[in-house]
Parts: C-alpha cells; structure tokens; sequence
C-alpha cells in the first residue's frame, strides 16, 4: 500500500525551531521516548539528525538525514534539510524527494531570506507546504501581518486552520477552527498540556479578530494544497510540543501519498509494478569506525524486496542489494521490503551516485537532480605532499556526496575545489582532518566560476587549443571552463556560438 506513506521535509529558516520540532514529531510518533534526545549527548543523543563534528561545534544542520516513524497506521518519512543558507544544493537534493514540507516561521520574524529561497526550490517541483507558526507562546508579529506576509511573498494562498489567542505574555492557547476547541497551557509553569475547554469565553475583540481571519482567508481546499496553490496554516510550539499533534494529523489527512516522479519517458507512477527509485544523497562515514557509505534512494514505484538486483543507470551492471537499511531516528534496521515514497540507505562502495536511477529494467531514467555552478572556488594546499593519494580519494568521496565539487585542471597540479557557500568549505577541511587523517589548507584560486562546456566535438577541440589554461574536467571527466570573471562568460560565449557555457549540469 502506497497511500499510508507521507514522505516530507521540514524547511526553514535557522533558528525558527526546525530540530525542535523535528525532535517532537519523533516523540509523538514514537520513534523516541525523552524530549531532549535530538540534543543530548553520548548514550542518550539517538534521534540526533545533527550527528557530525561540525554540525555539534556550530549548532547547525549542515547534512540531511532521514527519520522514519509510525502513528496510527500511517508511515511518515521525515527527510531533515540542512537550514543553514549554505546548503542550498544538498537541501534542493532532499527536496526532490518528498511529496510534501512543512515550512516553519518563527512568530516574531515572519519569512526570512532563507525560508523563501527554500520555499522558491518547493515550487519548481509543485511541493505542496503546510505552514507551522512557530514561538507564539513569545512576543510576535500580529497574526494578520504574518499571514498577509505568507500570501503576498509567496504568492500563496493561506487558510489558516486555527488562531492563537493571545502572544507572548498573554498567550492563552490556540482555538482549534475544526473542533471549535481551545488548547490550553495549564499549571504554574505554563508548561503546555493541551486541555481542550470547549466552554471558554473568548474576550470580544478577540472573537472578532477570529471570525475576520475565518472569513476573510479562503476556506482550506485539498486540491489547492496539493497543486501547491495553497497553505494551511497552523499555529504552536515546538519547544512546548504545542499545536505539533495538529500538525501530524495534518500531514496524515492532507499531505500528499508517493507522487509520480519526472523521468526522460515522462511521469512514472507510483503504481508501476516494476522497482524504480534514484539516489538523491550520498553519505560516507556516518558510521566512522566502519567507513561506511550509504546511498539514499527514494522509492518510485515497485515493491522492494531485500536480496533484489537493481541496475544502476551510471554503470549499467546490476547489484544485488543484500543489506538495505531504513532509519528509526538514529537507529537502523535491515529493511525486508519497502514501498513506493520510502527511502532506504543502501551501502556501497563508491558503486552509487547522486542523480543514478535504479530499477529492474534498466530502462528509465529520472531526471531533475542538477549540480549547480560553484560561487567559490579555492584551490586545495596539502599540507604532507606524501598523502596525495588519500587527497584524492577523499575529494572524490566528499564530491560524491555533493558536500563539494572537485576540477582537475588540464594545466597546473593544484586542484580546485568549487562549493555553493562558504560554510562548506569549513566542513571540507574539518572533515579532510576527522575522517581522513588528511591535512589540507585552501588559497585563493585563479577563477570566479565554472561552467560546463557543450557542443559539437570539432567546436570543443577548437576551444580547448586556445584556452587550455582555463579547462579542467570534473569528477566526470567533463570538461569545464573556468572563468576568472562572469564577464569572462559572456566574452567566450559571443565568441564562441557553437558552444554551451551552462551553470547547471543535470545528472
């Protein structure tokens, strides 16, 4: 069955709460026992989905995991974004795998800079989104500013599901416009425990204020939510696990079950009989004592079952997927079947790749898992010369996984590492230290940005005589033209009609 499956994201800005809520979905739907656990640490951090050195120095989420778990016969697999803004390729990665997100707002600030890029990345793929308005037990913004916000930023649609009564100081609880119910905070420390009182009196203004937000925002409409025209809105606190039942029911009523999935044939339907699924993230080392690598695939269509061949599109030769893993929060079980809108990690050595389709048949490709050109490039200083082979291989895994990407020029022995934002080149050196044992500066490169190069054959011979210095190939061996300005693009590509200079290169 297809249609228990809710596969979603949550995005969001930094600090507006995301592994906060993250950690309550999970202990509402079980798959933890303590709040506090996401955050905690040694024997007790098991739903952690900010497990590696960085992410614990800076407190940031700066890869995606994915958390599986269950509550009234639904499945819900969460894939957690990075949210911080240096991440955009590996989050618009994730988001290529779910059906649907939950965007959090923090109450006092509103759509920030990153939530609405993340949200941009939704709406090329006709993400549906439910809106969580996050922090209102604190001061914040009025409730109609923030929802005119979401509608006229966004270009949404809102329909708000509920109203908090009162903020900060003088927060009361949240009606609930379904049941007509208030859940209320209770007891001294205001701790929230979500007694329902039917019979509360509303003061005036405010059941004004209600009945204006019930009338004047349209009136949910599922197919709207799901064609992405539309966002219910609801209202809570992470922190006080407050309004987070709400959202799951939401997302089990509402959210989307697996959608078709763009391919080079067109749509493929979650219905095919035939295993179909694409690897939209890799990941080396979770496990450090094991040097493990594990490719996540989402699941298109078919009925996995453990021990199958499946024919990776970037080989061509099938493998036998003998020990195929889905994730409890932190724990890992050996998956005996999956369905289609799963993701089950699948190790392997080096044999994956992001962007590769896997299926029975070998005859469908998926489509829409693009690199983007790098904004900074910086050219790798190893620092012990006699560990140029692990250099290599470590920058080759680290590509992989799409933390970096790596040019090997055609002149010049220094190769140049190329990233989407500075934060991860921070990540590239501090995990080149903890999980290679390879010391390694960067400097300065030559060149502002990368493109890669198409064209007719006889055009791409001519071109490289005349710029050899300015060509590397990627991990691919596709060539690439290294501008050492985007004026530089430009000129070449005046000159140059014949060819291509792309910012993206699509797997």
């Amino acid at each position: 069955m297809t249609s228990n499956r809710r596969t979603f994201a949550i995005i969001s800005h930094p600090d507006a709460g995301k592994t906060t809520l993250t950690e309550k979905l999970l202990l509402q739907g079980g798959a933890i026992h303590l709040a506090g656990e996401v955050k905690a640490r040694g024997q007790a951090r098991r739903a952690r989905s900010d497990w590696m050195k960085i992410e614990q120095q800076r407190g940031i989420s700066v890869t995606s995991s994915v958390m599986t778990f269950e509550r009234d016969g639904v499945t819900f697999n969460l894939l957690d974004t990075p949210g911080h803004e240096d991440f955009s390729e590996d989050t618009y990665r994730t988001l290529t795998a779910v059906d649907s997100a939950i965007m959090v707002i923090d109450a006092a600030k509103g759509i920030e800079p990153q939530t609405r890029k993340l949200f941009e990345v939704c709406r090329l793929r006709s993400v549906p989104i439910i809106t969580f308005v996050n922090k209102v037990d604190r001061e914040g913004r009025p409730v109609f500013e923030l929802l005119d916000e979401v509608a006229d930023m966004l270009a949404l649609d809102v329909s708000p599901q509920g109203y908090p009564v009162g903020m900060g100081g003088m927060f009361q609880g949240v009606l609930d416009f379904a049941t007509g119910s208030v859940s209320r905070p209770e007891g001294p420390s205001k701790e929230f425990l979500g007694r329902r009182d039917e019979n509360a009196e509303l003061p005036e203004d405010l059941a004004e204020e209600i009945e204006l937000a019930r009338a004047g925002y349209p009136e949910f409409d599922i197919e709207a939510y799901r064609n992405g025209d539309l966002t219910p809105v609801y209202f809570g606190s992470a922190l006080k696990n407050f309004g987070v039942s709400e959202l799951i029911d939401a997302i089990a009523r509402f959210a989307p079950p697996p959608r078709p999935q763009p391919s080079d044939e067109g749509p493929i339907s979650p219905e095919r009989d035939e295993v179909t699924g694409f690897i939209f993230k890799v990941q080396a080392n979770m496990d450090p004592q094991h040097r493990d690598r594990i490719a996540f695939m989402r699941m298109v269509s078919g009925t996995f079952k453990r021990g199958m061949k499946l024919t990776p599109s970037g080989s061509g030769k099938p493998i036998a997927v003998h020990s195929p893993i889905l994730f409890f929060a932190q724990d890992r079980e050996i998956a005996d079947t999956a369905e289609a809108g799963d993701i089950i990690g699948i190790p392997n050595h080096g044999t994956l790749r992001v962007g590769d389709t896997l299926s029975e048949k070998n005859a469908v490709r998926f489509t829409g898992l693009p690199n983007f050109a790098p904004e900074i490039l910086r050219r790798v200083q190893l620092k012990d010369p006699t560990k140029t082979k692990q250099l290599r291989k470590a920058l080759d895994d680290l590509s992989e996984e799409g933390v970096i990407q790596v040019f090997y020029p055609e002149f010049g022995a220094q190769w140049i590492v190329g990233v989407v934002g500075q934060l991860q080149l921070e990540v590239l050196v501090s995990r080149l230290s903890a999980e290679y044992k390879v010391e390694a500066g960067l400097e300065a490169s030559p060149f502002a940005t990368a493109r890669w190069l198409k064209g007719p054959q006889a055009a791409l011979d001519s071109f490289a005589e005349f710029n050899r210095a300015n060509l590397a190939r990627d991990r691919d061996g596709d060539m690439v033209f290294m501008a050492k300005s985007p004026w530089d693009v430009g000129y070449q590509q005046e000159k140059n009609p014949e060819l291509t200079f792309s910012a993206i290169k699509e797997r």
